[in-house]
């Protein structure tokens, strides 16, 4: 399989084909679809890659990247249902879609695998979940973990977990600025400039994150190392227990769940 579609060229679209590029991938055994005629006309100047409609997409393509808004499905699958079978591999990165809509819109025993990506794929460092619909085989899933190890990093799971790695690792980016544009406010009204609070916090966040990917330490005994007897530290923590914040995070990340089980029975009678 070495011909890739990636179909609706947003910012994930483009991200993935950014990565397959720079991974080693031909703009040549690439393709995309785009509704707005400017934006396909600028994405194919940088990449060199061919703007093409879902039709042929679908004839010349093996694998079939769907990267369209969840309430946009609809269209897309119209077009590509008489046009798939087994031969092809579709994979959806749609919130909340299971690979039950498009096994039933699509050809029987159509290969499918569900993603769930996030946007830290624009600079290559992606958190992706796949998991096989009926008809896709071990082999199906490498091929797809192997495209999508060119943005990041990858992992296995059952669909069933999916909503759950939607609202975690999916919607997880947008938690983290949330925390780190209340931190920025707080420099601000300390007295810091904004530039000055911008800076101490996102490098204080990536240095964080570093700290918990290369040391393989709880996160509880980082925290810990920070946190000495009666100091700053402890005194912020003591706040942030004081208004809820770890609940209210529990209670965020299972709406965000919640949201995702509803997209998908959104077109469950589709």
């Amino acid at each position: 399989m070495t011909t890739i579609a990636v179909l609706g060229a947003g910012k994930i679209g483009e991200a993935l084909l950014s990565g397959l590029l720079q991974g080693g991938r031909s703009a040549k055994d690439l393709m995309f679809t785009e509704r707005h005629p400017e934006r396909a006309a600028e994405l194919t100047e940088h990449y060199g890659v061919a703007a093409v409609e879902v039709a042929d997409a679908a004839k010349r393509a093996d694998v079939l990247v769907v990267a369209v808004k969840p309430q946009d499905i609809d269209p897309v699958l119209d077009q590509l249902a008489p046009l798939l079978g087994a031969d092809s591999l579709v994979v959806s990165l749609c919130a909340g879609l299971p690979t039950a809509l498009y096994e039933r819109r699509l050809a029987e025993g159509t290969p499918v695998v569900r993603v769930m990506p996030n946007t830290p794929m624009v600079v290559g460092e992606a958190m992706s979940a796949v998991s096989p619909g009926r008809h896709a085989t071990a082999e199906h899933v490498r091929v797809v973990s192997e495209l999508l190890s060119c943005v990041g990093s990858v992992v296995e799971v059952p669909e069933s977990q999916q909503d759950a790695v939607t609202a975690l690792s999916g919607s997880g980016p947008a938690y983290f600025f949330f925390l780190v544009e209340a931190m920025i406010d707080a420099g601000i009204l300390l007295g810091l400039p904004r530039a000055v609070a911008e800076k101490l916090i996102i490098q204080s966040a990536v240095g964080a994150a570093k700290m918990l990917d290369r040391t393989d330490e709880h996160p509880v005994i980082l925290r810990e190392a920070v946190t000495s007897p009666a100091g700053t530290t402890i005194n912020a923590i003591r706040e942030l227990e004081k208004h809820g914040v770890r609940a209210a995070l529990l209670a965020a990340i299972e709406a965000a769940r919640d949201r995702s089980v509803e997209l998908g029975k959104a077109h469950e009678d589709h």
